[in-house]
């Protein structure tokens, strides 16, 4: 029989972390799931870290390099077998009680196709910088129009990243797995393309980690990924009427370009925390 839930992990390079990521998933409350891990031609000793472990839910495979993020995160979802899946990126954590939780929500609520819970902020050593951070206000049972309609105008990915993520399965397929045609959106692009499906559920408290990184620093990329999130509002305007007005891409184009940079300011000032001591 098939699990529940999967978790797939696409890792590149995360040796540093990667063991933390495996435990964290392992030590989960609910356990009808599986783990899948696909590991991106690390040049590092990642693959090395990940068959340490012996637990009859992981599967290892291997991507072959090119295609970005989106070839991985693509591989590892396409073999997942379960009704609910769930990301987590190499060097990221879930805490232990986040599959039961989020599993919970969807036997709840039936027409929910993503459920989504704050994130904790932590660094290279693991302490928290910012305690619980996500969901842009939504608490609870909300259409997913309206979850894609908050995240637009709050210019930024409301639904956090990943491993704040658990959707359905069905649904992720019905839209052809990741969207990178904005790839700094590829997770927030993917989840409102799914939410827009049904419903959304959003538990507000943390139930993952996400560990800053350097990155994030340069004026450039923050120009980028304001000019993305810019074209991704526009793009969905287009291709779902009714949606969101004029005034929505207008003011999620300004704050997507005040959190680029205002992101950008965090991470320098953290930057001593941007690696292990």
């Amino acid at each position: 029989m098939s699990p529940r839930v999967s978790v797939v992990v696409p890792a590149y390079n995360n040796a540093e972390y990667i063991g933390e990521t495996i435990e964290s998933i392992l030590d989960q409350t609910f356990t009808d799931f599986e783990l899948i891990i696909a590991d991106h031609s690390s040049t590092d000793e990642t693959l090395a870290v990940v068959e340490k472990y012996d637990d009859s839910r992981i599967r290892v495979l291997t991507t072959e390099t090119g295609g970005g993020a989106k070839r991985n995160w693509d591989r590892v979802t396409a073999e997942a077998t379960g009704e609910l899946v769930k990301l987590v990126c190499g060097d990221d954590t879930i805490f232990p009680s986040s599959l039961e939780a989020q599993v919970a929500a969807f036997d709840e609520h039936p027409s929910a196709v993503l459920v989504a819970s704050q994130r904790t902020l932590i660094d290279a050593n693991g302490k928290t910088v910012i305690a619980a951070r996500g969901l842009g206000g939504l608490s609870g049972l909300v259409s997913g129009r309206v979850a894609a309609r908050t995240a637009v105008r709050a210019g930024a990915n409301i639904f956090g990243e990943p491993g704040c993520v658990m959707m359905k399965l069905s649904a992720l397929r019905e839209i052809g797995l990741w969207d990178n045609n904005h790839p700094y959106l590829i997770d927030q692009a993917t989840f409102i393309g799914v939410a827009l499906q049904g419903d959304v559920v959003a538990i507000e408290r943390p139930l993952a980690t996400f560990r800053i990184n350097s990155g994030q620093w340069s004026v450039e990329l923050a120009t980028q990924q304001a000019r993305q999130a810019a074209d991704f509002h526009r793009s969905l305007g287009a291709l779902e009427p009714g949606l969101l007005s004029a005034t929505d891409i207008r003011l999620g184009n300004g704050k997507a370009l005040a959190t680029s940079f205002m992101r950008r300011a965090v991470y320098l000032l953290l930057r001593h925390r941007m690696s292990k001591n």
